[in-house]
């Protein structure tokens, strides 16, 4: 399951996500440190979009893993 990757490798994926949402900051991606549903809360406040987007967008980020 790729939440599971998310999780696993967080470490990892800090580049990738931070490419993927540039308006995270290090802050954002260190208390996240590998909550999915506090990724797409983070998404969703930086982007000022609805929790439903934000969660089809990480949900595609995973997709892409």
């Amino acid at each position: 399951m790729a939440s599971d990757r998310i999780e696993g490798n967080w470490k990892q994926l800090k580049g990738r996500i931070k490419q993927e949402w540039g308006q995270l900051t290090d802050d954002d991606l260190d208390e996240a440190e590998g909550h999915r549903d506090y990724l797409i809360g983070k998404v969703q406040e930086r982007y000022g979009i609805a929790k439903e987007q934000a969660r089809e967008q990480v949900e595609a980020f995973e997709r892409k893993l």
